[in-house]
């Protein structure tokens, strides 16, 4: 690894440190995979962003969770005061009365009203009064966050979930590639990929990173799939390496993708990692769109089907070759 340290440089704006650790630097999402520590829990984590970031069926979960929960728990206090302190009950049994408490708060904390029941006596009122505000001040920060993600600018890419070494000009080549899956209109889109590989540093192992060149980095609008191509050449940093050392060095494709959005005249940025786990020797992608009546269809379902290469060029596990 000797040869790697002097003939390549090294590069140090990756935002991640030399000291070697365990597990990949991004997640398959692009998200960080980072867990922060020495800060009480709740202080870890931005709560805007997290909100606005999350996945929809969790921001729902979440959302109508609290919902439930905060109606159940003004329904119990006003359980535990006494539902005769609500004019328009029916009575009966405990359970009906919890129910009628329940929709009570429901509609005070939505600020409905329906007149149907209503607060009696100093102490129901002032919790009613109080569970009013609260819902106002809740239902408008869930009404941003609401909007907030609604508009916020993403670049709804859908990355393969492998790499493939796959021959390419008489040699070979690591590619990927990724699709929009939205109509969202993507311009300018540029990406660029770094290697990192943990290497033996006297008694100890550090990280280093290697930018790789593409064929292409730069696209000038992206409506179909985008295969991304690095030429395994002599002057890549993967020339020589087998599969099975790049496992042994922990090595892992950090992809950063960068493109401008028409609509919300806006840069948006995508994120995924691949591990050496993840690269598939001798295969190649198969097509992902046709044409039918003028119209070009584009199937995303196809984004990772791939066939292997009838005339491999290298066992697999062996020596990732290039050209020359």
């Amino acid at each position: 690894m000797a040869f790697y340290r002097q003939k390549f440089k090294s590069e140090l704006t990756t935002g991640f440190g030399t000291n070697s650790g365990t597990g990949r630097f991004y997640r398959k999402d692009g998200s960080a995979n980072v867990e922060r520590r020495g800060v009480p829990l709740l202080n870890r984590f931005s709560w805007f962003h997290t909100m606005l970031s999350m996945p929809s069926w969790k921001f729902w979960t979440y959302l109508i969770g609290f919902y439930a929960g905060i109606n159940l728990l003004f329904a119990f206090v006003y359980y535990c005061i006494g539902v005769e302190h609500l004019n328009g009950t029916q009575g009966g049994s405990a359970l009906r009365q919890f129910v009628d408490a329940f929709f009570f708060s429901a509609q005070t904390y939505t600020t409905v009203g329906y007149g149907h029941v209503s607060p009696s006596g100093l102490l129901t009122s002032c919790v009613a009064a109080f569970e009013s505000f609260l819902g106002v001040m809740t239902l408008a920060l869930a009404s941003g966050i609401f909007f907030g993600r609604f508009s916020m600018p993403r670049a709804y890419l859908r990355f393969s979930s492998v790499a493939l070494l796959s021959p390419y000009k008489g040699g070979q080549a690591l590619m990927f590639r990724m699709v929009p899956e939205k109509n969202n209109q993507l311009t300018d889109a540029e990406v660029k990929l770094t290697l990192a590989m943990q290497v033996p540093d006297g008694t100890r192992k550090k990280n280093e990173f290697y930018s790789l060149e593409v064929e292409f980095s730069r696209i000038n609008t992206l409506v179909l799939n985008w295969t991304v191509v690095h030429a395994i050449t002599e002057d890549s940093p993967l020339h020589g390496l087998s599969l099975v050392e790049l496992r042994d060095m922990q090595a892992e494709l950090l992809v950063f993708v960068r493109a401008y959005d028409e609509v919300f005249a806006n840069s948006v940025v995508a994120r995924t990692s691949y591990t050496a786990d993840e690269f598939v020797p001798d295969a190649r992608f198969q097509p992902m769109y046709h044409a039918q009546d003028g119209t070009t269809i584009l199937h995303i379902d196809k984004l990772d089907d791939y066939e292997p290469e009838p005339h491999p060029r290298h066992l697999s596990g062996g020596e990732v070759r290039g050209r020359g």
